[in-house]
């Protein structure tokens, strides 16, 4: 790796001002590729804005604070405002502070705006991107918790605080940006968050009292044709993708569809695609095929706690070996910022998709309206609402047509393929079950042929569903067709999910039981089952895939399904955790019956008892050696991630795993 011919047409008496800049830059190796632009502007300890800063100089201890929580605003822990300006300074003006999105709302707040609030409360806001380009929204909003609830009718006089939002957000646009960041938050003690898309259903991209590294516009794209990268024996040799952090899924497919090629990307369309998708594992509609995202990495770009911007791969030797095993799959915000992943390339393929969806109702079947019995759920990626006509009134039938639906997923597993699946309670003993089928590479006579039997064997137990036509389609066409839309409003959506292992599909009793756990919690608990059947085995990883700090859960798992509801904005923390205990209590039973396994964090539950296990299985131990080396001042926090048992977030109203709250050592809350 050397920098571009740029930098060699100027007079020699420049060469030194440069000199730091290309100290900073990660060391080369065969599999280096060419940074992106903004990955050219980094710190250095000799760069001037670091020695005229002392906030943003670089550790000289390893020694971490012994102050007992992090800063908060308005103590004399807090950084000055002269600090926060010479930190925008050095951030060429890149600091934001915002308010939470509905303070338009709020009558007396500077931002309060009619027509922005009804743009925000009225769903079209959901129809754009807005939410998504927000420096600190999320798409789960209740840890921040109620200090400022979007509402058209807010109480005059109330005031929109702050709570769980974070008090500054960086726009990055460079690397340098992000190691000011966290030198300054190391140095001062402030605690500080990341945020891409804001995809986060467990409070990790927010904090109160943070400084947010936002780094949704870093969107620098590149194919590679030809790449390589060996260790030993092992070699990787092909196409591949450097992507920017903040590049989502719709830009990845357009993307492909440029070059020719396929990527085993995430689902959604604007899931980010670096960051904690594939620093968690990261599923998407190839993983039974070529396996989950962190499967896919060649290389990483990434800023750490000191500081430092390295770039590791599987030739990375010792002392940072660790890192890029680390990384892929030992979860976000944990051992640093990602600012670039490469990911494998594959040949362009076609896909079938097929939705198969029925219900049962408790009311009369005659309805020619197309309405049901209640409101239909919101519309999931994948899957629609059931016809009348697929509504049927024996609940035998219908849980046995489920049931059968589920096991069969091995089939279409074993050809590449997954099954995306809902089961909806709708109120009055009703409910629906949606679900789409995919299979790559395959015709569509063979796709007919495989599912064929699945759709006999439904009709004979009295659900009336028939095999519709197949069409091949490109992959490329995944994800919303490559639009800068998609389903993006924030939510209160709770989850908790399981790793299903293949043992429970094996055995005829254990899935009987298995199965009859999942239905108690939709039946009886009124919550909604979400389930995705793949199989992202340590044989479809490949090199370097299947040696990784991944959840071993993920390695035997045939289904990640998660029970979940939807919260209502604004309710007390006593009625929270009753709550997580109604949940608890069916999420528990399926626990049961699948001892360890383990549960996928990214879609997991904030409040999970043995999350270091079930989020991270028998590699915990060597994650936690790894953090403690890389981060031993615990510069990098947020809820179950590794070596997070140390610290939590003291809140004032109690909400379970809110982040509206200080950050302090548990000790100190003895």
């Amino acid at each position: 790796m050397r920098p571009s011919s740029e930098f060699f047409n100027i007079r020699n008496n420049n060469i030194l001002r440069l000199l730091p800049l290309f100290l900073a830059l990660p060391l080369p190796s065969e599999s280096s590729s060419t940074p992106f632009p903004f990955e050219i502007n980094v710190l250095s300890p000799q760069s001037p804005q670091v020695l005229s800063f002392p906030s943003v100089q670089f550790p000289r201890s390893r020694n971490p604070s012994e102050s007992k929580c992090r800063a908060w605003p308005n103590t004399p822990s807090w950084p000055s405002d002269a600090d926060w300006a010479q930190l925008n300074a050095t951030l060429d003006g890149a600091l934001l502070r915002p308010l939470p999105a509905a303070a338009a709302c709020y009558p007396g707040n500077p931002q309060q705006n009619s027509t922005q609030c009804n743009f925000l409360t009225s769903g079209q806001a959901g129809q754009t991107h807005y939410w998504l380009d927000n420096p600190v929204e999320t798409l789960t909003t209740w840890p921040a918790g109620s200090g400022c609830l979007l509402s058209s009718n807010v109480t005059a006089g109330r005031n929109c605080e702050r709570g769980g939002w974070p008090e500054y957000v960086v726009n990055v646009s460079s690397v340098k940006h992000i190691q000011a960041a966290v030198n300054f938050a190391r140095n001062k003690g402030v605690r500080l968050v990341v945020k891409n898309t804001g995809h986060d259903f467990g409070g990790r991209s927010m904090g109160a009292g943070s400084l947010s590294i936002w780094t949704h516009n870093l969107k620098d794209i590149e194919f590679l044709p030809n790449y390589t990268v060996r260790k030993g024996n092992n070699k990787y040799e092909g196409p591949a993708v450097k992507v920017g952090a903040g590049v989502e899924n719709w830009e990845m497919f357009n993307h492909m569809a440029r070059n020719n090629i396929t990527v085993a990307a995430a689902g959604g369309p604007t899931v980010g695609l670096v960051g904690g998708w594939v620093a968690t594992g990261g599923h998407g509609s190839l993983t039974s095929k070529y396996g989950l995202g962190s499967d896919q990495v060649l290389e990483v770009s990434v800023v750490t706690a000191d500081g430092k911007f390295l770039t590791v791969g599987p030739d990375t030797p010792e002392p940072d070996s660790d890192l890029w095993w680390a990384l892929r799959g030992g979860g976000g915000s944990t051992f640093g910022i990602i600012t670039s992943v490469i990911f494998k390339a594959y040949p362009p393929i076609t896909t079938i998709s097929v939705s198969l969806n029925f219900g049962l109702t408790g009311f009369p079947t005659n309805n020619t309206n197309n309405t049901y019995p209640l409101p239909f759920p919101r519309r999931v990626p994948g899957t629609q609402a059931p016809p009348n006509s697929n509504f049927i009134t024996s609940p035998q039938a219908f849980w046995e047509g489920v049931a059968l639906s589920y096991r069969y997923c091995t089939r279409i597993q074993a050809a590449g393929g997954y099954c995306f699946s809902y089961i909806h309670p709708l109120g009055n003993s009703s409910f629906a079950f949606t679900s789409a089928q995919s299979m790559p590479n395959i015709s569509a006579a063979s796709a007919a042929s495989l599912l064929s039997p699945l759709y006999a064997q439904l009709n004979s137990l009295g659900v009336p569903v028939a095999l519709p036509n197949l069409t091949e389609s490109s992959a490329t066409l995944y994800a919303g067709n490559g639009r800068r839309t998609g389903s993006a409003s924030p939510a209160n959506t709770r989850y908790r999910s399981r790793l299903y292992p293949r043992r429970n599909w094996e055995d005829d009793a254990l899935y009987n039981k298995t199965f009859a756990a999942v239905r108690a919690g939709v039946e009886e608990g009124g919550l909604t089952f979400h389930g995705i059947a793949y199989t992202p085995t340590e044989q479809i990883a490949g090199w370097p895939g299947a040696n990784s700090a991944v959840n071993p859960a993920w390695r035997d798992a045939v289904l990640h399904g998660a029970m979940m509801e939807e919260v209502p904005a604004g309710i007390t923390a006593e009625e929270a955790r009753r709550r997580d205990e109604h949940a608890h209590k069916y999420a528990d039973a399926i626990k049961e019956l699948t001892l360890g396994a383990g549960s996928y964090m990214n879609e997991g539950d904030p409040t999970e008892g043995d999350w270091q296990w079930s989020f991270y299985g028998h590699h915990y131990r060597r994650l936690l050696g790894i953090k403690r080396r890389r981060d031993p001042w615990g510069v990098f926090w947020a809820r179950t991630t590794v070596g997070s048992e140390g610290w939590e977030v003291v809140t004032e109203d109690g909400y379970p795993a809110g982040q509206n709250g200080r950050l302090c050592r548990v000790e100190a809350t003895d």
